[in-house]
C-alpha cells in the first residue's frame, strides 16, 4: 500500500464521459458492454433521447435571445439577438430573478423534506461573458468591447446582478457549492485582449463568485477556449475547481498556472487525438493528462465530452484508459 493510502489521501483520478445521444443511437450494445467492463468511469448522454433540444428546434430564453438547436442533445446558437441594436435598450428588459428564486426556494424545501442533500448553485452556460454576445449579437459586441461603451458595461451590471441574486439565494438556503460555465477563448487566443477582459468581465465574475467564497464555499468553473492569460485571473477572483481544455491550452501551461492551486477537472480533447488519432495515440494522451497534471494528493479529474464523428474504438480506448490509468498515483 502506498504512503498516500496510509494517510488516507485519495490519489484516485476521479473520470466522467458524456456520450451524445446520436452515438449511443448508433453503438448501444457497444457502450453498454464498456460501461460493464469499466466501472469506475461514468457514462452519461444516453438519457439525451428525452432532451428538449429535439432536431430544429427552435426557443426563446428568457432573456429574449431565440435558439436555434441543429441536432438532437447538440448545444445551439442564438439566431436572434433583442438588443442587435442599442435603439431597442430602452424598451428592452431583463429578466426578473425571483420566479427563479421561488423554485431554487421551493426545491430546497422538497429536498430537506425528503431528507436530500441541497442542491448547488448553478449558473447558466454563458451566464456572462457569452451573455453579452448573445443579447448584442458576437460583431456588435466586438465593437462594443473595441468602443469601450459604455452601455455595454451596463449591460454586464445587469446581467451579474441577476446571476449574483440567484447565488446569494442558494447560499442563503445553505448551498456549499457554485458550478457555472461561460466559454472565454478562441482556439489560440482569447476573442478580446486581457486588459479588456480584465476591465470588462472579470468584475463581473468576481462579484459573482464573491456570494460563495464569503461563505468558504467551492466554486466550479467551466470554460472552453484559450484561456491561458487570464488563469490567474479567474483563480483571484475565486475559482477553486477549473474546468479548462487541455490541448487548446497546453499540458505544461496548465501544469504551471493551475497544477497545486485549483482542482483541475480537465476536459480532454475533442477536436484532434480522440477524433482522429489511433486507439493507441488516445490511451497515450489520456496517460499524459494524468502524469501531467495529476498528484499524489489527488487535485485532478477528467470529463470528456464525445460528439459525432469521434470513431467508437477511440471511444472504447478513452474510456478503457481512464479506467486503467486512474489509480496510476496509487501504485
Amino acid at each position: 500500500m502506498s504512503d498516500e493510502k496510509q494517510r488516507g489521501l485519495d490519489p484516485v483520478v476521479r473520470c466522467g464521459v458524456g456520450i451524445n445521444f446520436t452515438i449511443w443511437e448508433r453503438y448501444e450494445t457497444r457502450l453498454e458492454k464498456l460501461r460493464r467492463e469499466c466501472p469506475h468511469v461514468p457514462l452519461g448522454g444516453k438519457e439525451g433521447r428525452n432532451s428538449p433540444r429535439a432536431k430544429e428546434h427552435k426557443a426563446r430564453d428568457a432573456w429574449g435571445c431565440l435558439w436555434h438547436f441543429p441536432g438532437m442533445g447538440l448545444d445551439g446558437q442564438v439566431v436572434e439577438h433583442p438588443l442587435d441594436s442599442w435603439d431597442k435598450l430602452d424598451a428592452w428588459r431583463p429578466p426578473s430573478p425571483e420566479p427563479l428564486i421561488q423554485a431554487i426556494r421551493r426545491d430546497a424545501e422538497a429536498r430537506k423534506a425528503d431528507g436530500r442533500p441541497l442542491a448547488a448553485a448553478g449558473l447558466e452556460h454563458g451566464f456572462l461573458f457569452l451573455r453579452l454576445s448573445y443579447l448584442r449579437g458576437f460583431e456588435n459586441f466586438m465593437m462594443d468591447v473595441a468602443d469601450q461603451d459604455p452601455r455595454l458595461f451596463e449591460l454586464r451590471d445587469t446581467v451579474t446582478d441577476y446571476w449574483r441574486r440567484i447565488v446569494q439565494a442558494h447560499f442563503e438556503l445553505g448551498a456549499t457549492h457554485l458550478a457555472g460555465g461561460d466559454d472565454l477563448g478562441l482556439q489560440e487566443r482569447l476573442p478580446i485582449s486581457p486588459a479588456a477582459w480584465r476591465e470588462l468581465v472579470k468584475p463581473g465574475f468576481r462579484r459573482i463568485f464573491s456570494v460563495a467564497r464569503e461563505r468558504e464555499g467551492s466554486v466550479k468553473f467551466h470554460t472552453d477556449g484559450y484561456i491561458v492569460d487570464v488563469i490567474p485571473d479567474l483563480i483571484e477572483v475565486g475559482v477553486t475547481d477549473l474546468n479548462p481544455q487541455d490541448l487548446v491550452n497546453g499540458l505544461d501551461n496548465l501544469a504551471r498556472l493551475a497544477k497545486g492551486r485549483v482542482h483541475i477537472s480537465l476536459d480532454i480533447d475533442r477536436q484532434k487525438i480522440t477524433v482522429f488519432g489511433t486507439p493507441a495515440e488516445v490511451d497515450a494522451h489520456i496517460r499524459v493528462c494524468i502524469e501531467t497534471l495529476g498528484s499524489p494528493q489527488g487535485g485532478l479529474s477528467l470529463v470528456w465530452g464525445v460528439y459525432p464523428g469521434t470513431p467508437v474504438e477511440n471511444i472504447e480506448a478513452g474510456v478503457r484508459a481512464m479506467e486503467k490509468y486512474r489509480d496510476l498515483w496509487c501504485r
